[in-house]
């Protein structure tokens, strides 16, 4: 490696947050709340236990635990110590974990005692090639890390991490057959929380609140606010009157939520009366597609307060940003934007032969710079695809105005084509959410003999609405033309999302395809 070169790691960025801001308040969770001096403390004391375990540098760990503070320790030892981190989402299946678990090759794997102690058993069983099961709290067959972290002298935090080397070993969601693992070296990591450090609308005080799984979106999100000498609270899961307790109890300032959140805040008045929310400055949302109606709702309760990510686990949380000032009604169409492109990366609208697209044409999303992973663990191929012609494909769809503007039409993959038309769900969610009776909304297309594929809904209706189907066919058909009307609708109390709070698409088709191939892509 270029020693000339070296630093500016996932590792750096933890000792050197730590040695600035002492005594400030850094993260708590129900029961734990460290300054980050504590918190330093805590992560040296895992560097200790790690090591006498028996890890080094190169060696790879998983967690699976709920929102707890030494969950973040944990990961931040690792990052210290030059270990690869591989997250496993709490809500995933055991399938999913042991393929996982054994796919990144992990050496030891840390579960919260309680309801993740049966699943770390199984896998331990399932997985022989991990070696080490650790556990939060006693679990049969696991070494108590809580029992020994006050009996062991913290290490020095001395970064032993090589900037090239991979710092998070991420799996894609899965949504298209099996999960890739995809490589972020520590690079990325420093790109990401500088661009986010720079390209949000931070508030001074940062009280940022991560109710989403912090070993995923939430948890990158850390690296920004420990930059800033920030304070992180962690809650388990989202249940709205908790949420809403947290923010008006520890003057939350930023938050992160995915869309489906937003909406159970907005559509509960009662809570937002009994409970001050006053002090939520930035609310960032991403991960999935806003209704512009909906996002203009939000931003009538809560204010400019409002920003959008858009990335993707490849190039992660920042090709664009949407900024508070991006948020303008009064320009036609703007909130159904996801911003402009980031300072560090280059993003570009190609076509399938690789010709960049016109102004106001759809292209796929193609993005080069330091933010783009090196690559699919062990899929060359999968990886040489991906850079086809210098670039890393999103299988995004946008068009970008005379602005610089993007605007996300959708997912390759989720094309409906009727009758010869090109349909992207996003256009019917939208157009259907911005009927006053529906709360959400997702579409899919189905086989259907005469158009090749037909366009079909599920919608949850406001509380009390009681709106006919013919009556929301009607006011689509009337938004975007006959072709866009769903030919059916199905009501039904609520919208099935992934663990990352994303529209899940494959369960809803499944009924409708199995046995048959689909002819998207």
């Amino acid at each position: 490696m270029d020693q000339l070169h070296a630093g500016g790691t996932a590792g750096s960025l933890i000792v050197n947050a730590v040695a600035r801001y002492g005594d400030r308040p850094a993260l708590a969770d129900g029961n734990i709340r460290w300054s980050y001096r504590e918190f330093g403390d805590a992560v040296g004391r895992f560097v200790a236990l790690f090591r006498a375990v028996g890890l080094k540098r190169g060696d790879a760990l998983s967690v699976l635990a709920g929102n707890r503070a030494e969950s973040w320790a944990a990961i931040s030892a690792a990052m210290v110590m030059g270990l690869r981190y591989t997250p496993l989402h709490p809500m995933a299946a055991e399938d999913d974990h042991v393929f996982i678990i054994g796919d990144a090759e992990i050496d030891a794997l840390i579960v919260e005692a309680g309801k993740f102690a049966p699943r770390g058993l199984a896998i331990k069983t399932r997985v022989p090639s991990l070696k080490h099961l650790l556990s939060f709290g006693p679990v049969d067959g696991a070494r108590d890390l809580l029992a020994e972290l006050p009996k062991v002298d913290p290490a020095p935090l001395l970064d032993e991490s090589d900037v090239n080397a991979i710092a998070w070993l991420a799996y894609t969601g899965g949504t298209t057959g099996r999960s890739k693992g995809v490589m972020l070296p520590h690079r990325v990591v420093s790109t990401m929380a500088t661009l986010l450090y720079a390209d949000w609308d931070w508030p001074q005080d940062i009280r940022f609140l991560a109710a989403t799984p912090i070993s995923h979106a939430a948890g990158v999100t850390l690296y920004p606010v420990m930059m800033r000498g920030g304070f992180t609270r962690l809650v388990q899961g989202f249940e709205a009157e908790a949420y809403c307790r947290v923010v008006a109890e520890e003057k939350i300032t930023a938050a992160f939520l995915v869309p489906t959140l937003i909406y159970a805040l907005i559509d509960a008045p009662d809570l937002r009366a009994r409970y001050d929310m006053s002090s939520l400055d930035m609310i960032v949302y991403g991960a999935a597609p806003m209704s512009p109606d909906r996002l203009r709702e939000g931003m009538d309760i809560f204010g400019p307060v409002f920003v959008q990510l858009y990335g993707q686990t490849e190039a992660p949380q920042c090709i664009t940003t949407m900024r508070k000032i991006d948020h303008d009604d009064s320009k036609p169409g703007r909130l159904g934007s996801c911003g402009r492109p980031n300072p560090l990366v280059d993003v570009k609208l190609f076509d399938s032969e690789m010709r960049e697209v016109a102004i106001g044409e759809p292209g796929e999303i193609c993005v080069r710079g330091t933010l783009v992973m090196d690559g699919y663990w062990k899929r060359p191929e999968a990886t040489e695809e991906a850079f086809r012609g210098g670039w890393l494909h999103t299988g995004d769809v946008a068009i970008k105005d005379a602005e610089g503007y993007f605007y996300i039409v959708d997912r390759t993959k989720d094309m409906i084509i009727s009758g010869g038309f090109n349909i992207y769900p996003r256009e019917v969610e939208d157009a259907l959410m911005s009927h006053q009776a529906v709360a959400s909304a997702a579409v899919i297309g189905v086989p259907d003999d005469k158009w090749g594929e037909a366009v079909k809904a599920f919608v949850v209706l406001k509380a009390g609405a009681n709106n006919e189907a013919a009556e929301l066919q009607a006011h689509v058909k009337e938004k975007r033309g006959a072709p866009w009307s769903p030919k059916t609708i199905e009501f039904v109390a609520e919208i099935p999302v992934t663990g990352l709070g994303k529209i899940d698409r494959k369960l809803l088709r499944a009924p409708y395809w199995e046995g048959r191939r689909r002819g998207v892509a």
